[in-house]
């Protein structure tokens, strides 16, 4: 064990105000999480239009710490236009790799935490070149996407993500759906693997204020139960199983009012609701800002998830946490984030059915819902704060920077 707080350099290739999924969110709550237990927080990540090269940001205060600092460094926009995403990914690292050199040239880092195959390359190289251990967190499969390895692309991703985990000192995954997925299709062994649930900022998403009836109207009708969704719109997320169920939800609940919250292509989500003859009942907003998210999570009065994959389920997390009942597939990291019957329901996974029943449940009776909104929000509070998150990852690093120290592996770095 260190006696000092660990230095810490993160790589991930999205960062707040860059956000392309789930990523950003967790690195950069995370971050700040560790940066207040006294933590130091190199953070090398994309460049952004409108964000500095090299942000030092304000961090919170923790009792009982000096504090930490956290800093953001963004690496230069490439001149050269990639010609497809792969192009796109190995110019980020090269990107990376040359932003967080300079970032070791001005201040030792003890440790390496890449975030997904997406910055593999860049890990792997300055775990290497510098002898500076590497922790990995992946926090999805490409297998686990796409239901098995089917072509060349979804083939050498896969190889990106087992070769993560094989340079890697420790992998943090978020589940124990996780771990066993890792096991399984990466061959990761089980004794290199830690799981630290995901948490949840409630700051972030509880608004303080009542939203006005102005603001209702602009996704209903004053009469309208909402059911909302907030998501990709990708068929991994399960948003066109909620439209498939729609018809069964409005036969009992013909005031239900379906609101699907995220980006990406919606077209099939729209076809199929016109072939349904729900379209009406169906509002695609696309995404939508963080304030609009809040607002419409208080005017909710259910939030459906019924994901085909989900490693752990951060979005059924935010649903909990600001006071809605949450409807879920019973699939992966969602059976260990809700407790069936008790802070919310689980429904079978792809199966519409199943999730009709679910939100059928909650809109039919009003004790069940004030019990599962009172019960998921209670369990969010306990368990999936940052502060305890970030204690459990500092107990990751701080075992790894020994044993790199002890095994001698780390002072033939030192000596080049």
């Amino acid at each position: 064990m260190t006696k000092r707080a660990p230095r810490v350099m993160m790589l991930s290739w999205e960062y707040p105000p860059r956000i392309v999924g789930g990523i950003a969110r967790h690195v950069h709550e995370l971050s700040l999480a560790l940066a207040a237990r006294g933590v130091q927080v190199e953070v090398v990540t994309a460049p952004h239009p409108g964000t500095p090269a090299r942000e030092a940001l304000r961090v919170p205060k923790r009792a009982g710490s000096a504090g930490g600092r956290l800093v953001v460094h963004r690496a230069g926009a490439d001149s050269v236009v990639p010609i497809d995403f792969l192009n796109g990914i190995h110019q980020l690292n090269g990107s990376l790799a040359e932003t967080a050199i300079q970032v070791l040239r001005e201040d030792r880092i003890d440790l390496i935490h890449a975030h997904d195959w997406l910055v593999a390359p860049a890990g792997k190289l300055l775990k290497n070149a510098y002898h500076i251990p590497l922790v990995a967190t992946i926090h999805a499969t490409e297998h686990g996407r796409n239901h098995g390895i089917h072509n060349d692309l979804q083939h050498y991703i896969h190889s990106w993500e087992w070769l993560l985990s094989y340079e890697a000192w420790r992998v943090i995954v978020c589940s124990k759906y996780m771990a066993g997925e890792l096991h399984e299709v990466l061959a990761t062994p089980e004794d290199k693997l830690d799981v630290i649930h995901n948490g949840l900022d409630l700051r972030r998403l509880v608004r303080k204020t009542k939203v006005s009836d102005d603001f209702r109207h602009r996704f209903a009708a004053p009469d309208d139960r909402i059911v909302l969704f907030v998501g990709r719109m990708v068929r991994e997320k399960g948003a066109h199983v909620l439209v498939e169920a729609l018809p069964a939800v409005l036969r009992e609940h013909p005031k239900a009012r379906l609101v699907l919250v995220g980006g990406g292509p919606n077209d099939h989500l729209r076809r199929r609701a016109l072939a349904l003859g729900v379209m009406d009942r169906v509002l695609l907003t696309g995404f939508v800002s963080e304030e609009d998210l809040q607002g419409l999570y208080q005017v909710a009065e259910v939030a459906v998830y019924p994901s085909l994959y989900e490693p752990f389920g951060i979005v059924a997390l935010e649903g909990m946490g600001t006071g809605v009942p949450v409807v879920t597939s019973d699939i992966g990291g969602l059976r260990e984030v809700v407790e069936h019957g008790v802070s919310g329901l689980l429904t079978w996974a792809n199966n519409a059915a199943s999730l009709a029943w679910g939100i059928n449940q909650v809109l039919d009776d009003p004790e069940l819902a004030a019990k599962l909104a009172r019960e998921g929000q209670r369990r969010v509070k306990e368990h999936f704060g940052w502060d305890r998150i970030a204690g459990q990852t500092v107990e990751v690093y701080q075992r790894v920077i020994a044993e790199a120290r002890r095994s001698g592996w780390t002072k033939r770095g030192e000596r080049q």
